[in-house]
């Protein structure tokens, strides 16, 4: 099938690059004409593991393209997704549709002959009954559908997670629009991945509804780990047993300096806001975003306390800035709270992580940013673990504390226990909820 994909960022791009590994003929649109010929040269524009090996592979074989013209693209089209940003809007916590309400009335000029136009940008319920009238006021005449497709693709293991996903949620309101996202799918039918048909609106809930439980699980174990800290307990042995109940499942239960990225603060405050709109308060959802914030700004106090009360003047090395390990993504990670914090403060602060400084350098002005952990920690007052990269998993501890003026650590990540930082030299260590 020939696809356009409105929309080179982490979701389209992805999900472009992977249907068009399916089989489909696949062009990407985007309309910064600095991506599209980075993407044109082979060059990837985000960082995601075998991303670029699978887009060369399919560029290769003629399947996969790169345009600024969305008209060319969508023209003959049996299907066109939207994949633009809805960030927040600014002001009040909904959704900002701007982006996908202009990409529907391109594409509702662009229209020749039967298209099912499909949002996969994360939109609030009600969102795909607005594109189909803002198509239709433009095209009284088109032949056309609208669908939904919420993504749930973890940034960093987002290929697994299209190929093998847990589920397929689509959204349509017409057979003929089923059998067209059934055969885009087929390859993923074939292999007897669940394939979930819903209308249009519980499609665009289950999206909301899914982030916010996860958001949910990701605060409920940090508030444990709060705790944990005042009665002795641990709060990895506790997030274990309770992860042992089929009923909890392990994931999601890691405490840590906060959720961040692109899905999980956006999305907790759109669930929010629709809520206070229809009068049915979403108040587990308000709590979670209000703890959240806290749990960013009590990581701030652990590593003040640990240097004694005041960070003045005082080095400190962060190991990691990403709001997740394996991706570049930089969207409300913890970090922008907690480095410009220490700055503030009066510390001097050295970064180290592998991929995101060229994302963070201009969200974190004042830092160092340094290449390698050892190099970082030379003459270092404390070291803070903020992101668990690969990297920062197995370092030599006693040269780590050897190079630092005072051997501290904050371990925000609980990747290593006060036993063997004690070993290893460190005079102080602090994790999250033990």
């Amino acid at each position: 099938m020939k696809i356009a994909m409105i929309g080179t960022g982490y979701v389209g791009l992805v999900s472009g690059v992977c249907f068009s590994d399916f089989g489909h003929d696949v062009i990407c649109v985007d309309k910064d004409p600095g991506k599209i010929e980075r993407l044109n040269r082979g060059e990837v524009p985000i960082y995601e593991p075998g991303l670029d090996v699978l887009m060369a592979k399919n560029v290769a074989a003629g399947r996969l393209s790169f345009t600024g013209d969305l008209a060319a693209a969508v023209d003959g089209a049996d299907a066109v997704f939207i994949a633009v940003g809805t960030p927040t809007r600014r002001g009040d916590g909904h959704a900002d549709l701007s982006y996908v309400m202009a990409a529907a009335e391109e594409i509702a000029a662009a229209l020749t002959g039967y298209t099912v136009v499909v949002t996969k940008s994360t939109v609030p319920v009600g969102t795909n009954r607005q594109v189909r009238q803002v198509i239709r006021k433009a095209r009284p005449e088109a032949e056309f559908d609208v669908a939904s497709n919420p993504e749930f693709l973890r940034e960093g293991a987002a290929i697994d997670d299209f190929m093998r996903p847990d589920r397929v949620v689509v959204g349509v309101s017409s057979e003929r629009a089923k059998d067209v996202m059934g055969e885009i799918y087929r390859p993923l039918f074939l292999r007897e991945f669940p394939i979930l048909y819903t209308d249009l609106e519980t499609a665009e809930m289950i999206k909301y509804a899914a982030n916010a439980f996860l958001a949910t699980k990701i605060t409920f174990i940090n508030e444990i780990a709060r705790l944990c800290e005042k009665v002795g307990a641990d709060v990895k042995e506790v997030a274990r047993g309770m992860g042992l109940d089929g009923r909890i499942g392990n994931k999601f239960l890691h405490a840590g300096p906060g959720y961040g990225g692109s899905c999980f603060p956006k999305d907790t405050q759109a669930l929010a806001r629709m809520g206070q709109d229809h009068a049915v308060p979403m108040q587990i959802t308000e709590t979670v975003i209000k703890v959240n914030d806290e749990v960013k700004r009590r990581m701030i106090d652990k590593i003040v306390d640990l240097c004694g009360g005041s960070v003045n003047g005082k080095t400190i090395t962060v190991l990691g800035v990403t709001f997740k390990p394996n991706t570049d993504d930089m969207r409300d990670a913890p970090s922008l709270t907690i480095v410009p914090a220490l700055i503030g403060a009066g510390a001097k602060v050295r970064v180290v992580d592998p991929q995101g400084m060229r994302e963070a350098q201009h969200m974190l002005p004042g830092v160092n940013w340094m290449d390698d952990a050892y190099k970082a920690a030379q003459k270092s007052d404390c070291v803070v673990l903020l992101t668990e990269w690969n990297e920062f998993r197995a370092l030599d501890l006693k040269k780590l504390a050897k190079k630092m003026t005072t051997a501290r650590m904050a371990d925000l990540r609980n990747i290593y226990s006060a036993k063997d930082a004690k070993k290893a030299g460190f005079e102080g260590y602090v994790s999250v909820g033990r």
